[in-house]
């Protein structure tokens, strides 16, 4: 059967896109959702949300080793990923985005304006954004990265602290989760609690992919609610390319999360390769809920007899 599902993955795109309620390799989501932090709670800590990401964000070019998602930035955004994973090369000050040896036809100022745009349009938003080097090896991207901030975005857009911020702070903030070296530029990636076993050497090693991403998942409600949860259910091999361990892990991923009847609880950012739009919209709706009490008379019924 896993050679079968090795074959399939490799020509689906020959057959046509996918749009599933837990899988999207399509050009455009089924439906968007830019704005739903809006409902939350100022004093909320980022740490206690629950909220959609998608790994190697950029990754939409290099057939079906390289390519992770189908739609646009600025789509994903707006269809309700807050949490980006950036990987860029770095060249004499020049960042290029890239997955692999994969050139992503994108720059680092291209993602940094299209986050400037969402946050401008939607200001009640914010988004988390994980930096990387990849395909170069000069372990000293942190001054061209705030150069490009300066150059492409503001300087007052991002989170200039490692705390988690709430979520009145982090309103139309670019937070940074930097994997680098160097200064606080923004909240640094390897303090948050994160579960990324993305080696997946066959499709006969899913099983054991999907028992990670379920333990982390199982462990973040009562993790410590100070500290950020990050479960990645992406996975790739040789053997077993992105759009198929997506194909097979995204429906557990969607029946695990539609099974819980507690919608007050916390699973942190669960980054996934081509999700759908039901998909995200499920993991959205995971936020802690404030307690809204009964409206009660009694107290002014008491008052009034009180003075008879």
């Amino acid at each position: 059967m896993w050679w079968l599902l090795i074959l399939l993955g490799i020509t689906s795109r020959c057959w046509g896109a996918i749009q599933r309620p837990d899988y999207d390799d399509t050009d455009s989501p089924e439906f968007l959702n830019p704005s739903w932090m809006a409902s939350i709670p100022d004093e909320r800590p980022l740490s206690e949300l629950t909220m959609p990401g998608s790994h190697n964000t950029m990754a939409l070019y290099g057939g079906v080793y390289a390519e992770c998602q189908t739609w646009s930035l600025e789509l994903q955004l707006r269809a309700g990923v807050r949490f980006l994973d950036v990987r860029v090369r770095h060249v004499e000050g020049n960042l290029t985005i890239h997955h692999g040896v994969v050139y992503q036809h994108a720059h680092f100022g291209d993602v940094l304006k299209d986050v400037r745009d969402f946050l401008a349009s939607y200001p009640s938003e914010t988004v988390l954004m994980r930096v990387k080097e990849e395909f170069s090896e000069t372990n000293n991207i942190y001054g061209a990265v705030v150069e490009h901030v300066r150059r492409y975005a503001h300087w007052e857009m991002l989170w200039h602290s490692r705390l988690v911020p709430s979520m009145g702070q982090a309103r139309g903030k670019l937070i940074i989760l930097q994997d680098f070296s160097g200064p606080d530029l923004g909240m640094r990636y390897a303090s948050m609690d994160i579960a990324d076993h993305w080696k997946v050497p066959t499709l006969q090693y899913l099983e054991e992919k999907w028992r990670s991403v379920y333990e982390h998942l199982e462990a973040a409600p009562e993790g410590n609610k100070e500290r950020m949860f990050l479960t990645y259910s992406s996975g790739a091999g040789i053997f077993a390319f992105p759009n198929t361990v997506a194909q097979q892990i995204n429906p557990q991923l969607y029946e695990y999360l539609k099974a819980k009847t507690d919608p007050n609880q916390r699973f942190g950012i669960i980054c996934m390769d081509f999700p759908a739009a039901p998909l995200i919209q499920t993991i959205i709706s995971f936020q802690l809920k404030v307690a809204v009490s009964k409206p009660t008379f009694e107290p002014v019924l008491r008052a009034i007899l009180n003075t008879h």
